[in-house]
């Protein structure tokens, strides 16, 4: 009887710290929301939430002062959009190849240098951008180079680990009697890999891809140094424009900001929340949707 109590209890020990750990990361989150919402929205609604979410003027020092974010929503947009442009078709592409068609002595090469790219700091990324990628984009394309195209191209490369090394995963794991059915049937090995075991993978694809955005909406340090982070905020309305996105607002301006001006970054941190968690909601709709 002892024996099997001593065996109950440490199951029962197991199970307790096994939830608690699983819970862990929603309780980090659950903390997150509760210190952004209860310190944020006051400071919204005293500012007027319409006023803060399309205002055009953000004039800390004013009297009044000003605290209009839509600006650094759309240039947030912007920068965002255009990481996923030149981040996600790439990155699905170096996985399929990495996982079907990539040589053993070039994957063993290449697999580390991928792992070598997500351990960067993203200082060294936006020390790279300023020294190769401004010049080029400046060259290339006109305007001063420190712009939303800058940062876009910038952000496209600092997802790439992370939507390749997911997305490789997720088709490995795609049981091999699928890719040998669609050879049986007289498909190539380019059609097998593409048409049959890169859509039965887009359960996997889709996750990489989220945390891809996740990284780009949430990237500060990088983004600051070659978006431009204009003093005067503009309304950015083409890609070689510069901007300030809500990320690098709250970094540029929380070390010297006191009363209603770190009350309204501490909002703004909250629209950047609220954000993230608005992409996670219309990926998990569109997973239901295609039944993923």
């Amino acid at each position: 009887m002892g024996k099997h109590s001593l065996v109950f209890y440490k199951e029962l020990a197991a199970k307790i710290l096994f939830i608690l750990s699983a819970s862990a990361a929603i309780i980090a989150v659950g903390l997150i929301c509760v210190f952004l919402f209860m310190q944020g929205l006051p400071a919204m609604w005293d500012m007027g939430v319409i006023r803060f979410l399309t205002g055009t003027d953000w004039r800390p020092t004013w009297n009044p002062p000003a605290f209009g974010i839509l600006p650094m929503i759309v240039g947030s947009i912007y920068v965002t959009v255009g990481a996923i442009l030149f981040g996600v078709p790439i990155g699905i592409f170096a996985a399929v190849f990495m996982a079907k068609f990539c040589p053993a002595p070039i994957y063993k090469i290449l697999k580390p240098a991928i792992n070598l790219l997500a351990g960067i700091p993203s200082v060294v990324y936006g020390y790279f951008g300023m020294v190769v990628l401004v010049p080029f984009v400046r060259q290339t394309f006109g305007g001063s180079g420190n712009s939303i195209l800058t940062a876009s191209i910038l952000l496209g490369m600092m997802i790439l680990p992370t939507i390749i090394t997911i997305s490789e995963s997720a088709i490995r794991a795609i049981p091999g009697e699928i890719y040998e059915g669609a050879i049986a049937l007289g498909a190539s090995h380019e059609n097998a890999s593409y048409r049959v075991v890169l859509p039965a993978a887009k359960s996997g694809v889709m996750a990489s891809v989220i945390l891809g955005i996740g990284r780009a909406v949430g990237e500060t340090m990088a983004v600051r140094m070659v978006a431009g982070n204009q003093a005067v905020l503009r309304m950015p309305h083409e890609f070689l424009m510069g901007t300030r996105t809500l990320t690098a607002n709250v970094v540029i301006e929380l070390g010297y900001a006191y009363g209603n001006h770190r009350a309204a970054l501490v909002a703004t941190g909250v629209v950047l929340f609220i954000f993230v968690m608005i992409i996670n909601a219309l990926f998990s709709l569109l997973k239901k949707k295609e039944g993923i």
